[in-house]
């Protein structure tokens, strides 16, 4: 169980952390939400149902890693081409009006997500070395995917990651250990692991 996750019983997953790790975990999570930011609550008097139906932005993020999170439905700026008859500017409209009406939500879902590691990392009960077991329900795992999944979007981001870069062969795995990346490149590398192994806990 040490380093990866597997399965137990009722759909649920477990693995054995280290302190350091559980550190890591936790202080990456809370990043994701300072930013993700914080949600919308409705002011003194507002009807929270009319707060659900608010509509959301239409522009994507200027920061790359929250637009690399909050994708265009159409592509970005440089990847719009004619689709389905439609102009460069519909396709702009349609990308804006979807935004408008999914991102809210989105982001909701995403904080949510990257809330549930943080409680369930601070609910775990150490050992004599400072680590301990986690273990995740269904419904939890499926948050821990969302959430690991969204800090390696936005590591490889500021990482500037390619494909090719995180092959066997890849350059990530020949960074000296000078060099300033590598911490990040090691917790991205990590995370991509514990997804994996994650992943193939809930296959049938």
């Amino acid at each position: 169980m040490a380093g990866h996750f597997e399965a137990t019983p009722g759909g649920g997953a477990a693995v054995a952390l280290d302190e350091v790790e559980i550190s890591i975990l936790r202080s990456l999570a809370v990043q994701l939400l300072e930013l993700i930011g914080p949600g919308e609550t409705p002011a003194d008097g507002e009807d929270p149902l009319a707060a659900l139906f608010a509509e959301g932005p239409s522009k994507p993020p200027s920061d790359p890693a929250l637009a690399r999170l909050f994708p265009d439905a159409y592509g970005g700026p440089d990847e719009l081409t004619e689709s389905d008859g439609k102009s460069e500017e519909e396709l702009r409209e349609l990308s804006a009006e979807f935004r408008r009406f999914t991102e809210t939500d989105l982001r909701s879902r995403k904080r949510d997500d990257a809330l549930a590691v943080v409680r369930t990392l601070d609910a775990l009960t150490p050992v004599a070395d400072g680590g301990a077991v986690l273990t995740l329900t269904a419904g939890e795992c499926r948050s821990w995917l969302g959430s690991l999944n969204d800090l390696r979007l936005t590591i490889g981001t500021r990482l500037e990651v390619s494909d090719e870069d995180e092959g066997e062969d890849g350059s990530l795995y020949r960074l000296p250990d000078s060099d300033p990346r590598k911490p990040m490149v090691m917790a991205y590398l990590w995370l991509g692991a514990l997804q994996e192994t994650l992943v193939e806990t809930l296959m049938p």
